[in-house]
């Protein structure tokens, strides 16, 4: 009888520690669902907060972007350039030239930035009347040989040519490049 009674003594005492260890077992399963609930609602909230701070980033680098921008615009826009432009009409003996002249000038609002700068675009230009004048006036240039003279000295100094060899003296002296 006596270990029927210890039996009956200890049978309560291993339910009751079976049950402490299975209740401590499950609650232990509960708490780590829980506590991966709070992970996942954690995690989402610092990629939430991640991609709040990312966007904000991008609008403040946007907007200094923007301002910097807006910045040099109106920088820029105080910069301007005064042009003036006058006709000069140059007569020689050798030519006529019409010129337009233009000046222009670097202002930073009402500072000049620089002295005029001047660019000479020819308008209009008498080249027909420059070569006729330039033959006439010449010192230097010889009387003007007729289409068949010419034709007549390129034959002899061919022929020449061909008989002593040299048709570099021809080329030279058909071109008008040797004396």
């Amino acid at each position: 009888m006596q270990i029927d009674a210890v039996l009956w003594i200890l049978l309560p005492v291993f339910i009751a520690a079976g049950s402490a260890l299975l209740s401590f077992y499950i609650m232990q399963a509960r708490m780590e669902v829980a506590v991966s609930k709070e992970r996942e609602v954690i995690a989402e909230a610092r990629a939430e907060v991640r991609l709040q701070k990312n966007t904000m980033e991008e609008r403040v680098r946007a907007t200094e972007q923007e301002a910097r921008r807006r910045a040099l615009d109106e920088f820029m826009q105080d910069f301007r350039v005064e042009e003036r432009h006058y006709f000069r009409e140059n007569k020689s003996v050798a030519a006529r030239q019409k010129s337009m002249i233009l000046q222009e000038r670097l202002y930073f609002r009402n500072i000049p930035l620089s002295s005029w700068v001047e660019h000479e675009m020819v308008v209009e230009e008498d080249m027909a009347d420059v070569q006729h004048i330039t033959k006439g006036c010449s010192i230097f240039s010889t009387k003007s040989l007729s289409e068949d003279s010419k034709a007549a000295v390129s034959r002899l100094l061919e022929q020449a040519a061909a008989s002593s060899g040299t048709a570099q003296l021809v080329t030279a002296l058909h071109n008008g490049q040797a004396s």
